[in-house]
């Protein structure tokens, strides 16, 4: 850092659409800047948990989601200096192509996570089946916005050295810019997909060595050297004096006014491979507001861990149905526990699980019974994108009359549902939600829902969690 401005170098890795080979390339560059002894800070652009995942494991340390329809510019913009300062180079995977977004101005594009950030954008472009083509396509993105710093290119899926040629000069003899490396088509097996980009990390024991195969794929085609040059000169300084960082939630535990002279509240979250899409943001959220997290597994603790909350986030609780049902004793305290009055808050595959049961395939699976809910599981998705929801009715988490921004994913469907939508505090204004536009399921003091949250644009979430664990705590010392 130079005095009195940031100069952490940066940047972004965007394609021209979904599915041309970003998220491989951003794993394999942090993995390969971190193997030659770099810090690095990664991000993911977008609602994505998936992606997220293997960019928190290819740099060691969490990767932090950056969203502006979800929360706001400026809080964007202070949690990405807030995680990135402390490190050499911030590695950002884009989403979708560079330029898409949920309107025709593109307000919530990568593009403008770029011009937020002042970053420059390295595109990888699949090549398949073309090539001087390609170097139209380049001209017409960097014409398309001026603004937008766009400072290289990988070449992806190429068929051989004469295809890289072609590409390599049409490419820098029409655009002006390097071509940092042409990758070779790969074998499937090193990243399978399923439902939504990559496979989650958690599932499989072989994701360290897909890292290590993606950054070994780095190191051999791509020109790193290069890269940081580019991340270096064309990242933008801030100068800190002139424009100070707002305090965020970074995970560093403070006791509120509210528990002060007493023990922190412990609010256990559910995470394995069946529920494991949890923002970090989130989590530090509920640590800065007073929190103490310990985590449990449906899967792998016969029992529940002390708690006075408890979180479950989503994930893909139908890979797992068998084991979440027969582990009864776990299953059955969650329940008791919510009959007794304890804050839970369930997101989605957190919704599922607090079902009644879930059906697949001809089998019938038990899950937690807390609502009377049978869920079923389609090969398409029912619900998918953002999602903006009012809160209109009573509810322990939020105030009636809160705006929420957020995204939903989701293959379940609902068979059976015994209760009414005066269960639900949620009306959706966007998105599918669970049932007769509205979402939000409520029962004492548990609120379940399809919607996916993020700290940053809820910022009341998380201390309303951290008081109603407080007061259950209480609750439990009378």
């Amino acid at each position: 850092m130079r005095h009195g401005e940031t100069i952490v170098p940066g940047i972004i890795i965007s394609a021209l659409r979904g599915g041309a080979g970003k998220s491989i390339l951003s794993i394999g560059i942090t993995a390969a800047l971190r193997d030659t002894g770099k810090t690095v800070a990664p991000f993911k652009k977008g609602p994505d948990y998936i992606d997220a995942g293997w960019l928190a494991l290819a740099a060691g340390r969490p990767c932090y989601n950056l969203d502006i329809f979800i929360a706001d510019g400026n809080s964007v913009k202070n949690s990405y200096l807030k995680h990135s300062i402390q490190n050499d180079i911030a590695v950002v995977e884009g989403n979708r192509g560079l330029f898409d977004g949920i309107d025709v101005e593109g307000t919530t594009s990568t593009a403008e996570i770029a011009k937020l950030l002042d970053l420059p954008v390295l595109m990888c472009v699949d090549c398949t089946k073309t090539t001087r083509t390609m170097a139209a396509v380049i001209t017409g993105c960097m014409q398309f916005d001026p603004d937008v710093k766009l400072k290289g290119v990988v070449l992806n899926r190429v068929a051989g050295s004469r295809h890289e040629n072609i590409l390599r000069r049409s490419l820098e003899h029409h655009c002006g810019i390097p071509v940092l490396g042409a990758i070779p088509k790969l074998k499937a097996h090193d990243f399978p997909e399923r439902h939504m980009g990559l496979v989650p990390t958690p599932e499989h024991e072989w994701a360290a060595r897909s890292v290590d195969a993606a950054s070994k794929m780095v190191k051999n085609n791509i020109d790193l050297d290069t890269l940081l040059q580019i991340a270096e000169e064309y990242t933008g300084r801030i100068d800190l004096e002139k424009e100070p960082l707002t305090e965020i939630f970074d995970g560093k535990k403070r006791v509120s006014k509210t528990q002060k002279g007493g023990p922190a509240p412990q609010i256990c979250v559910l995470r394995d491979s069946a529920f494991q899409f949890y923002y970090q943001d989130n989590l530090d959220a509920l640590e800065s507001a007073g929190a103490e997290l310990v985590f449990a597994s449906p899967l792998t603790d016969e029992s529940l861990p002390p708690m006075d909350a408890l979180y479950i986030g989503g994930g893909f609780p139908e890979t797992h149905a068998d084991e979440l049902s027969k582990n009864v004793k776990f299953r059955e305290g969650i329940k008791s526990l919510a009959d007794n009055g304890m804050p839970v808050y369930a997101e989605c595959g957190g919704l599922i699980y607090l079902g009644e049961k879930l059906d697949m395939d001809g089998q019938s699976y038990k899950m937690t019974g807390i609502f009377p809910i049978v869920f079923g599981l389609s090969k398409r998705p029912q619900g998918h994108g953002y999602t903006l929801i009012r809160v209109d009715r009573e509810n322990p988490f939020f105030e009636k009359g809160t705006e929420i921004k957020g995204h939903e994913f989701r293959y379940s469907t609902i068979l059976e549902w015994r209760g009414s939508d005066s269960d639900m505090v949620f009306s959706t204004v966007r998105g599918t939600g669970f049932q007769n536009k509205r979402d939000g399921i409520r029962y004492k003091n548990v609120l379940a829902g399809y919607t996916h949250l993020h700290a940053l644009g809820t910022p009341d979430w998380a201390p309303s969690f951290v008081r109603n664990a407080i007061l259950y705590l209480k609750k439990k010392k009378r």
